[in-house]
């Protein structure tokens, strides 16, 4: 049991860019410094205006040295540097007064991915992600404006070592369940009421062996079309929202 202990912030983010993202981190308090392009329209002005209400510095720049701080991605005329995201444990997350619903992600690395892996969790109430620090995608830049600012909101935990970390959920109760394409059980057919923690692999190669080898239930979402995959991303929102499902018919 975790008694009062605040979570300790990781190394500072050092960018986001676009306006959803930009308006989350102001709605989160996370945002030390906001930058924009003159004349970017009402939805920017908006930002600077609530930005300037919090005392958080505010610089204008032109177009092109928005370009530069955003490395040539879509910026829509506006970046804002951050604060550190709070560092969550693994047992912080499985903690609280309802079954925890946690996203474990193996090794994966692309932004847009993990991005919108962060937007499906926010919207399914999900407690938290759980990352390695290595061999995953950052969590500024490209990866926050896919997630449309959910990065902002969900609780992570960044580990050192995935399979280590599964053994460490089924001592806290918490059921790990890994989404593989040859896994033998329907992923609707799982119980999710209770605690469970959905483990994910990256594109092309999946779930690692020990990674796999280490879930409670291995489940695959049955194709009935031509290609027999789908993108990580929704993956994750079918099983998240599965869970919700089945949360929902059990109260």
């Amino acid at each position: 049991m975790i008694c009062g202990r605040q979570p300790q912030p990781v190394a500072p983010m050092p960018l986001i860019f676009g306006i959803h993202a930009v308006s989350e981190a102001l709605k989160a308090r996370r945002v030390s410094r906001l930058v924009h392009v003159r004349g970017g329209g009402p939805r920017i002005d908006a930002l600077v205006a609530r930005a300037q209400e919090l005392r958080i510095s505010v610089d204008t720049v032109d177009r092109m040295a928005l370009d530069r701080l955003a490395r040539g991605s879509v910026h829509q005329g506006v970046a804002a540097d951050l604060e550190a995201l709070p560092a969550f444990t693994v047992e912080e997350l499985a903690a609280g007064e309802t079954p925890a619903l946690l996203v474990v992600l193996d090794g994966i690395e692309d932004p847009q991915n993990v991005g919108a892996i962060l937007r499906s969790a926010d919207a399914a109430g999900a407690t938290g992600i759980i990352r390695q620090a290595r061999h995953a995608a950052p969590l500024h830049g490209a990866t926050a404006k896919a997630s449309a600012g959910a990065v902002s909101h969900v609780r992570i935990a960044t580990v050192v070592n995935i399979a280590r970390v599964l053994e460490e959920l089924k001592d806290l109760g918490v059921w790990t369940v890994g989404l593989d394409a040859e896994g033998p059980d329907a992923y609707d057919r799982v119980d999710y009421t209770v605690p469970t923690a959905f483990v994910l692999g990256a594109e092309g190669s999946g779930l690692r062996r020990l990674v796999r080898e280490r879930c409670d239930h291995l489940v695959k979402i049955p194709m009935a079309g031509h290609v027999q995959s789908l993108n990580v991303s929704v993956t994750a929102g079918i099983a998240l929202f599965e869970a919700v499902r089945q949360r929902r018919g059990a109260r």
